[in-house]
């Protein structure tokens, strides 16, 4: 047995030493062939010393800050329809002509301007291969801890403008979706708000005073263009107060060069305190993408609006009934001896205005005994004031000082029937060329060509009264001006024409130098839902200008 021990012993004892020794072989091989291959590596670049990298350390600046300050706050927002029809083009609306304000609202530059939404196939929609639902997609910020969310209109509409089928909304760093319920929306400032329920308090956002933003300030936008969520940039903002840019006349936008794209469509537009200072609406694009140019509606409007829509459901503006042309005012004012007011287009039938007494061509001077500096001045104004509130307009007729009580109404009761409101319109056919038309006659001082009114052209007039405009020579006065043949001319500075030698009176009181100004109505060659089958829908302008010498 102890041979047997002693047998057993040294095998152990054998079996110990040669694994020692295979283990002290592995690892001098392992030393070696690490020093050869380091070696051959650094034969490579003997001179290059190998990198390291630091450890992390945040640098920190005001943008960062900012960015994880709002991004809890900015929601992406997610809606689907189911359309009537399919519609492969995005939708782009001319503006229509505004009411209680700016008489023409046609700008061949709207084109330019575009909303914008996040998604693939057509611009704006993700266009499913498998069915005809659409979504689109856009970005949101939250106002209320409850849940409260603000976007633009235009992100929760199908193609007709009408409310979508479904929303979803996604919070910052989590994977749930929300079903988002609509509370009301604005169509004049393209203004959304939303409700969710989170089960727990969400983070809103501080709201800066837009009156206090200046060209020049730091302007940051952060959303979700093209579907990447928190996608922050920076720029400054470039413009204050930009007008008749989207299809909303109350509608005064900010401009900044922040990269703003699809996607983008209802986030916050933020100074460097991180406060919103407006809400990404559109770009000014040809491409369909960032160009430079970006627009927001100042956050001012949005509270205005937003708290119309929690306490009714929906904006009410006040309005008077009367339109007004916002092209070539000051010289038309000064041509009639002012520096500032409101030179009264037409006067909506049935409305405060007309009710009043107040005609076109009258001067606003003043509302409620404060003068107005010009139309936006007025609308802003008459918008803001309670329906039943009443007012005391000032007005200059032919050189008289008027005062007129007026009690305000809601603008959408005054223009229901009203195709610049409507802003859908049709062709209609030309006048009847085999109507025997009344003698012309040629007054070579304005360069036109005048005859009397048909009964049919008569019926274009609120008091059947004017002169048809039958030429008008090219290089002329009036083509300077901008008249144009089939305008129908109803005064020539303030004065009533009815007839060809109402207008040689007028002119024989004229000398080279002298300041004119024609109201006209001009057919826009259309018809439009809301008024009578094949009644053309016209706007009143005002042509100033000054005789040449």
């Amino acid at each position: 047995m102890k041979l047997l021990d002693r047998m057993r012993q040294q095998k152990l004892l054998s079996t110990t030493l040669m694994l020692f020794t295979l283990s002290i072989g592995i690892v001098i091989g392992t030393l070696v062939n690490t020093g050869v291959n380091a070696a051959k590596a650094q034969n490579i670049a003997p001179d290059a010393t190998p990198l390291v990298v630091p450890q992390a350390v945040e640098t920190g600046n005001e943008f960062s800050k900012l960015a994880k300050k709002i991004s809890p706050s900015v929601v992406n927002i997610t809606a689907d329809y189911t359309p009537k029809m399919q519609v492969t083009q995005h939708r782009r609306g001319a503006r229509p002509q505004q009411d209680d304000q700016e008489g023409d609202g046609s700008d061949p530059s709207t084109d330019l301007f575009r909303r914008f939404f996040g998604g693939q196939g057509a611009p704006g929609q993700i266009v499913p291969q498998d069915s005809g639902k659409r979504e689109q997609s856009g970005t949101g910020f939250i106002v209320d801890k409850n849940g409260y969310i603000v976007t633009n209109k235009h992100v929760v509409s199908n193609e007709e403008g009408n409310p979508v089928d479904h929303i979803k909304v996604k919070l910052h760093g989590e994977d749930n979706e929300y079903r988002a319920k609509l509370i009301g929306f604005d169509r004049e400032t393209d203004v959304a708000v939303l409700k969710i329920d989170a089960h727990h308090p969400l983070v809103p956002v501080t709201l800066a005073n837009s009156e206090s933003v200046q060209v020049g300030d730091w302007a940051v936008a952060i959303g979700s263009p093209f579907g990447l969520q928190e996608t922050v940039t920076a720029g400054i903002v470039s413009a204050m107060n930009r007008a008749n840019i989207g299809e909303g006349q109350f509608q005064r936008f900010i401009q900044t060069d922040a990269a703003i794209n699809p996607g983008n469509s209802g986030g916050p537009l933020l100074n460097i305190r991180a406060e919103v200072i407006g809400i990404n609406t559109m770009i000014a694009t040809r491409s369909g993408g960032y160009e430079g140019i970006g627009f927001a509606l100042p956050v001012n409007m949005m509270v205005r609006v937003y708290n119309d829509i929690i306490r009714d459901g929906h904006v009410t503006r006040g309005s008077i009934g009367i339109t007004w042309q916002n092209q070539n005012t000051k010289e038309a004012l000064k041509a009639m001896g002012f520096d500032h007011g409101v030179i009264i287009e037409d006067v909506h039938k049935d409305g405060p205005a007309e009710k009043a007494g107040i005609k076109g061509e009258d001067v606003v001077l003043a509302i409620n005994d404060k003068p107005l500096k010009d139309g936006d001045d007025l609308m802003s104004r008459v918008a803001d004031m309670p329906v039943g509130t009443s007012c005391l307009l000032t007005v200059d007729r032919d050189g008289k000082r008027m005062d007129f009580k007026l009690v305000v109404m809601d603008r959408l009761k005054v223009f229901w029937d009203d195709p610049r409101v409507v802003g859908e319109v049709k062709n209609i056919p030309t006048a009847n060329t085999e109507e025997e038309k009344p003698e012309v006659s040629k007054l070579v001082q304005f360069g036109i060509q005048l005859r009397a009114l048909t009964d049919d052209e008569k019926a274009l007039t609120s008091d059947k009264h004017g002169l048809y405009v039958a030429r008008v020579e090219a290089n002329s006065f009036a083509a300077d001006i901008g008249m144009q043949e089939r305008d129908i001319i109803t005064s020539v500075d303030r004065h009533q024409v009815n007839s060809i030698e109402d207008v040689k009176k007028i002119q024989a009181t004229l000398k080279p130098g002298d300041p004119v100004v024609f109201r006209v109505i001009r057919s826009t060659g259309a018809t439009a839902r809301g008024v009578h089958t094949g009644t053309p829908a016209t706007q009143v302008l005002l042509l100033p200008g000054t005789l040449p010498e």
